[in-house]
């Protein structure tokens, strides 16, 4: 399904324009959808993404992109945008009903922006922008939907902790098993589940989190970490993490919690591609779970392991990481800490931020990212200039993913 000659060119001429105002349209649509579906907000949006505007950044970057795209086609980045947010609207539950009442309320706010400009041409193009963008998601939904055995929209499940480790001071593993005692379903390594809370004021949030355990019938293993209210460097408040700290608080052995379908296209292939894992902080997880495949099946491949985190007691299975790439035949590791203590830097231990100029990558190597959107920009930045392909380059946001924008 591709767009109508007529609307490419429509498309084409209002793209600068459009682009120029879609964070004002954005901006005007959420609490125009928000205050007829107030719902959605309370049970559905993140509203620390919302209160940021980190939500309407990446919801403009996407449509933006997607445009674009039609105008200048380009199949695999197409592909890799539709995936991603098809993947993280599975693990919400989406359905497709849903992109009706974002789509009155997104062309309300457009034609408010840009008034006279928005010609019946224009919208008429504009419109087949939307729903060639949104039936691409929902066909990918379904199809993801189907794959794992429900009905769209039906990825909860009631899970109860059995376990509850702590990783460091701030960051905890929750055990979590069926409460039906049913086997759970099996997910791929690098995979996420959504998490879905019921907080004080009576909001149902959700969140996501990577399975850093081996694949397992009778458990998954989630890691979450404390997040503080923080002001950034560009002098704006981050609030502090609203789910992530109502479980790091709350959430012990015996305690039930609502948990989706395992999604996410971050996945390891199973092939022979040498590897190079790259985190920052809590971007770890994901790669604990690829770890624990690769060292549960003995996988001879040469796998490189790359960390950076403020300090060695702030650093979350680390312990675990080190005992991981040590059971793997061709692994080896170098971790970058902010702060050493009175621990001394080494061959494999360094003080300062991550420096890849130096790292060995062999060629072919398969490239997987995780950490904060910056520092994920700048390894991607080293490795092209290493001359690593851009498709070799595999990466995980959580939260909004305005890598789409920046890449």
């Amino acid at each position: 399904m591709t767009l109508s000659p007529a609307s490419t060119e429509v498309i084409k001429a209002t793209l600068p324009a459009v682009g120029a105002a879609i964070e004002d349209i954005t901006a005007l649509f959420y609490p125009k959808m928000f205050a007829a579906h107030p719902e959605l907000e309370r049970d559905l949006f993140n509203r620390g993404n919302q209160k940021q505007g980190q939500q309407q950044k990446a919801l403009a970057g996407a449509i933006a992109a997607f445009a674009a795209l039609q105008v200048s086609p380009d199949a695999p980045r197409t592909e890799l945008i539709m995936s991603r947010i098809a993947n993280k609207h599975a693990s919400l539950g989406i359905t497709a009903d849903q992109y009706v009442i974002v789509h009155k309320y997104l062309f309300q706010a457009i034609v408010e922006v840009l008034g006279d400009a928005v010609t019946p041409e224009v919208a008429a193009a504009w419109d087949e922008v939307y729903w060639l963008m949104a039936d691409t998601l929902i066909g990918l939904e379904a199809d993801l939907y189907s794959a794992s055995g429900v009905e769209a929209g039906d990825v909860w499940r009631r899970m109860v902790v059995g376990r509850r480790v702590l990783q460091s001071a701030d960051t905890v593993t929750f055990i979590l098993e069926p409460v039906d005692g049913e086997p759970l379903p099996a997910y791929r390594p690098g995979q996420y589940v959504s998490v879905g809370v019921r907080l004080p004021d009576g909001a149902r949030q959700i969140r996501q989190y990577s399975l850093v355990g081996a694949p397992s019938e009778s458990e998954w293993q989630i890691s979450v970490k404390a997040v503080p209210a923080q002001t950034l460097p560009d002098g704006s408040a981050a609030p502090a993490g609203e789910v992530s700290n109502h479980l790091y608080r709350n959430l012990f052995e015996g305690d039930e919690v609502s948990v989706s379908l395992p999604f996410g296209d971050l996945v390891l292939e199973d092939d022979d591609a040498p590897l190079l894992l790259v985190s920052a902080g809590i971007g770890c997880t994901p790669m604990i779970g690829m770890l624990n495949h690769l060292a549960t099946t003995g996988d001879p491949r040469p796998v490189s392991v790359l960390h950076a985190d403020r300090s060695p007691a702030q650093h979350a299975h680390r312990a675990e990481l080190a005992e991981l790439v040590q059971r793997i035949p061709f692994a080896m590791m170098h971790q970058w800490y902010e702060d050493l203590g009175t621990r001394a830097a080494g061959d494999t231990t360094h003080l300062g931020r991550a420096d890849l100029s130096a790292i060995w990558i062999e060629p072919g190597t398969q490239v997987y990212l995780c950490g904060p959107l910056p520092f994920m920009l700048s390894v991607r930045e080293t490795l092209m200039e290493r001359q690593v392909p851009a498709e070799h380059i595999h990466y995980e946001v959580f939260g909004p993913d305005s890598w789409v924008a920046a890449g």
